[in-house]
């Protein structure tokens, strides 16, 4: 049991104390590890006598001066044999390996093997010895390589080899050997290569070392003794179940070795168990768990020891889990009241609920990986390469499983990515085409693969080591961590469970800015409506025009030779649009959906192919070099900024006119016997106040033919998506004819940047890595640059018309980042992905968590 002593010289000393329950230890100065330690002190639990060896004290022993030994020596019995631990402020910051079985010399060695006997003691000594060796005189591993067999004669040899690759005996004093260990632990964390190690991992440049020095609980004896852990939850799944392993005749974590012959810790069909062999040392651990749990307000994992049938307390360490798991221990412990629901809440990174969204690869399985890109589309899917979004749907139809390969997606891709369980790309960055339209409807992604290369006429892959992966060879994508893997590898399905609701309740009341999902079709808007969504904040209609059915039409009307010819095409399309809208309504069930005008250009609706064109030129009953002239007359050099959005909707208003009745006859319809439906429409890519006010007076004028038509007076709001920098800039003008202002970031941080959002992936991991930029703009908002665009529109917008509704809509509202800055902005809301949409309503709930915090 940890023991007070009268020696005040370590009872008193901040830097080198006894662990009581009194002692002046924090995690801050002396780490976690002390800290936990002092809090089972307080437990009463039995905890073996302990010294804990400060932050400063450890940085002292590494610049040459060593603490008083031999005070620290006095706290603790002079047969004793120690331990040193690592004590680092996270525990995820790693540190240098624990030394066992310090103070054994050829004294301590023959009373030892009068109790424990002569195998046991020599297994002792030869464990401290190779370890002494390796971790304090870094010595080769490979210098006991030839000792062979155990027990006496092996030490024997053990210790001949330390003194001919030292040439000096093996230290004799428990003073001289503890003195050894940590300075040599206090150095190797000072070293540049653990330094670097651990700032990977996200610790600071002064990140600091404690040490805990203990009495050792043998877990070796002529009665049960073994050592082991225990927890009282499964680390995958965060479910009740009692874990752990145990091992007799062993020390520290041998346990959990993998060939170990351990024991289950509790009754189990497959073997011997700690519950059976020890009952009360079982019964006695289960209870010290539960207490832990309750008092240190988590689920730990106790590491134990006993020795001659009496259990001992080592260390509590918080279990590893899973992101499910984390969910599920986090709202267990909210619901039993040990933490408040606030608290449960902070306690989740919101990204880690995308393990919880979608299957995800198991972390047990094997991997061999093929290529690398960027992770644009978490998840993971396992399926038959296919090249084309033709191949994809055959093999949907054959009810097999695919992976469509493409240099890039375009539009007319997006049948087959539907189709296919995962998408792979060339080309392309985290806001391209294919992430995009990925993350929309969850769908695993990996583009920008720049280490395998793409030979798609061929229908192959070739890896950069040279093996061939033709079509039809069976590989695994991993959307969240951007690897294409060889073959089927084990899955962890997705797991929207009660854990999962409560949380998003929990998130639901705690926000104070409200979450819209971008929704393309019924199917993306029933994925919003089932993660909660506030209503849908973007829903690019151009995308419905490239089923099989329509893009024919599409196509004759973009050949049409003048307006009434165009609108009697568009009026075919007509039906179709209405039914789109009608269901998007009912789904959403009144609440707000902003269905944003058509966008792209219309050269994307024509084949390039010359069989395509061809094909068209039929079906259009019209030559083929007609054809042909007429696509190439439409292409344009940068057609980003070229014909599109707004500039189409000014000079081929057709379009428009046709998508607002079609917005407006659905919203007419489907507010009948229920609440009105009161749509918004979104004008794309806006420079001008004049562009808005003409596009208003179609749109008035459409509506106003719809309520004469049909004798239903209706509202709607209509507003702008802000994409260019000019309409940032000239927000306030253009509220002035708008009800809302939608921030579009992908398209504003393009131009802001003059970076191409398809092709940027090529280089940005060496403009990230050469700190050109923090981050991949695209990934993450930039706050410096597009944030001033954004709070100058957002300021100069509602200075105009207080009442504006002020939103973003790109794929950057799902980032916890983004979202801080729109709230602090005064947004009203956010649109993201649907799959985003829990992510957005935990880190909106965390924001205004830690708001009320700072307030207080």
């Amino acid at each position: 049991m940890l023991r007070r002593e009268r020696n005040a010289a370590v009872q008193n000393n901040p830097d080198t104390t006894l662990v009581t329950t009194d002692a002046p230890i924090t995690t801050a100065t002396h780490g976690g590890r002390a800290k936990c330690l002092q809090r089972l002190a307080r437990l009463a639990l039995p905890v073996p006598t302990t010294v804990a060896l400060s932050f400063n004290a450890v940085h002292h022993i590494a610049s040459g001066h060593l603490p008083d030994i031999d005070a620290i020596l006095r706290q603790f019995p002079q047969d004793a044999l120690l331990c040193v631990r690592p004590s680092s402020e996270d525990p995820d910051w790693g540190g240098p390996s624990a030394i066992l079985n310090i103070g054994m010399n050829d004294a301590r060695y023959e009373i030892l093997c009068g109790t424990l006997g002569p195998g046991s003691a020599a297994a002792l000594f030869t464990r401290f010895v190779q370890s002494y060796a390796i971790h304090v005189d870094r010595l080769d591993p490979d210098m006991f390589d030839d000792i062979t067999g155990e027990g006496p004669a092996a030490l024997a040899e053990v210790l001949k080899a330390y003194e001919a690759e030292t040439e000096t005996p093996f230290p004799a004093t428990r003073a001289e050997q503890l003195a050894g260990v940590l300075k040599s632990m206090a150095r190797a964390w000072e070293g540049t290569s653990a330094r670097l190690l651990r700032q990977a991992k996200g610790a600071p440049l002064d990140a600091g070392l404690g040490l805990v020095v203990q009495q050792m609980a043998f877990g070796v004896g002529q009665g049960e003794s073994g050592s082991g852990v225990l927890q009282l939850v499964s680390s995958k799944t965060g479910m009740p179940q009692i874990t752990g392993r145990y091992l007799r005749q062993s020390q520290g974590r041998d346990a959990l070795a993998r060939d170990a012959d351990s024991l289950y810790i509790s009754r189990d069909p497959r073997g011997a168990s700690l519950e059976e062999t020890v009952p009360d040392c079982f019964a006695q651990l289960v209870d010290h768990a539960k207490l832990m749990r309750e008092k240190l307000r988590e689920e730990m994992q106790v590491e134990f020891a006993i020795e001659n049938g009496q259990l001992r307390i080592l260390d509590g360490v918080r279990v590893s889990r899973s992101s499910r798991a984390t969910v599920r221990i986090a709202v267990q412990l909210a619901r039993d009241g040990i933490i408040p629901r606030e608290e449960a809440l902070m306690r989740i990174e919101p990204n880690a609920l995308n393990e919880l969204l979608h299957r995800q690869i198991d972390r047990h399985a094997k991997r061999e990986l093929l290529g690398s890109g960027i992770a644009a589309s978490p998840g993971a899917a396992t399926g038959k390469l296919v090249f084309s979004a033709n191949e994809a749907q055959a093999s949907a139809a054959r009810d097999e499983d695919c992976i469509l390969v493409r240099r890039e997606t375009s539009p007319e891709d997006i049948r087959g990515m539907h189709a296919a369980k995962a998408v792979i790309t060339e080309r392309g960055g985290i806001t391209s085409h294919a992430a995009v339209i990925g993350r929309g409807i969850g769908l695993p992604c990996v583009v920008g693969v720049s280490d395998i290369r793409f030979q798609t006429r061929k229908g192959q892959l070739v890896t950069k080591d040279g093996r061939v992966i033709p079509a039809g060879e069976v590989v695994t994508v991993d959307g969240t961590n951007g690897t294409i893997l060889l073959g089927a590898t084990e899955m962890q399905e997705a797991a929207l469970d009660d854990a999962f609701q409560d949380l998003m309740e929990w998130a639901d009341a705690a926000r104070d800015i409200d979450i819209r999902a971008n929704a393309d079709t019924p199917a993306d808007a029933q994925t919003a409506r089932n993660f909660a969504a506030q209503g849908i904040g973007l829903c690019r209609t151009e995308h419905m025009f490239f089923e099989a059915g329509r893009l024919t039409v599409m196509r004759e009307m973009i050949f049409a030779e003048s307006g009434d010819d165009r609108r009697a095409v568009l009026q075919r399309l007509l039906p179709m649009q209405r039914t789109d809208f009608i269901q998007l309504f009912e789904i959403m069930e009144g609440q707000p959906v902003c269905i944003r005008l058509f966008d792209p250009p219309l050269h994307e609706f024509l084949p390039t192919d010359r069989t395509g064109q061809s094909e068209l030129a039929d079906a259009l009953d019209l030559p083929l070099s007609d054809v042909t002239r007429r696509i190439e007359a439409m292409m344009e050099y940068n057609p980003m900024l070229g014909l599109r959005g707004v500039r189409l909707g000014v000079t081929v208003p057709e379009i428009y006119e046709m998508q607002a009745r079609a917005i407006f006859q659905a919203a007419v319809f489907a507010s009948r016997d229920k609440a009105p439906v009161v749509p918004e429409i979104m004008i794309p890519l806006v420079s001008a106040k004049r562009e808005v006010e003409l596009v208003r007076t179609n749109v008035d004028a459409i509506a106003a033919a719809v309520t004469a038509e049909t004798g239903v007076d209706f509202t709607y709001r209509l507003g702008v998506m802000v994409e260019t920098p000019r309409a940032a800039l000239r927000a306030g003008d253009i509220a002035q004819h708008c009800s809302f202002l939608s921030f579009g970031t992908n398209d504003l941080t393009q131009m802001t940047y003059g970076l191409s959002r398809d092709d940027a992936g090529r280089f940005m991991s060496d403009y990230v890595r050469q700190e050109v930029f923090v981050e991949d703009p695209f990934h993450s908002l930039d706050i410096d640059g597009v944030g001033e665009l954004l709070k100058l529109g957002s300021e100069r917008g509602r200075a105009s018309r207080p009442d504006i509704t002020l939103s973003i809509c790109g794929e950057h509202g799902g980032n916890p980042e983004s979202i801080a800055f729109c709230r602090d902005a005064g947004f009203d809301y956010v649109s993201c992905s649907p799959f985003r949409v829990p992510v957005a309503r935990l880190a909106a709930a965390q924001l205004a968590i830690s708001s009320q915090i700072a307030q207080q």
